[in-house]
């Protein structure tokens, strides 16, 4: 038996779209981050780009459970001494910006690396209901109903 590896002319991108409206957060992420690695294809090879590309719609009604909307922080660093400043989730997401919280959820599910750099760049994420990739003619993935706990009642 040889391993199968696939080749650039072997790969074919899909274009999917989901709804993150009143999905948790860390559960959207992890099937974002698998479908842009391409792990859910039978001929998966980690070298290879062959991820589809993934639009997220209502980045801004993703869920959290427990008290993460109030309390997680994200931080960074002014460049200068004591400059390390952060914001919550909840500012983020009541904010300017608030498809931010998925698209760094969605980073820091895929390994560090210039291909996953690549990948990410296969993901659009936006925070009302409108899309300008229609022409694509993405099939709709129906996280919410893929298992119980992907949604949260509030």
């Amino acid at each position: 038996m040889k391993t199968y590896s696939a080749r650039p002319a072997d790969i074919e991108k899909k274009w999917v779209l989901i709804d993150a409206e009143g999905v948790v957060l860390g559960r959207l992420a992890s099937i974002v981050a698998s479908r842009l690695r391409g792990k859910h294809r039978a001929g998966f090879t980690p070298h290879m780009d062959m991820g589809d590309n993934v639009i997220v719609i209502n980045a801004d009604k993703v869920q959290m459970t427990g008290n993460k909307r109030a309390e997680k922080r994200y931080y960074w660093h002014t460049g200068y001494p004591g400059g390390i400043k952060y914001r919550t989730a909840a500012q983020i997401l009541d904010g300017k910006h608030p498809e931010r919280v998925l698209e760094k959820a969605v980073q820091r599910m895929m390994p560090g690396g210039p291909l996953s750099r690549r990948q990410l760049g296969n993901l659009r994420v936006y925070s009302g209901s409108e899309h300008p990739h229609a022409a694509q003619n993405p099939e709709v993935l129906d996280v919410a109903s893929m298992n119980s706990k992907n949604t949260r009642s509030a």
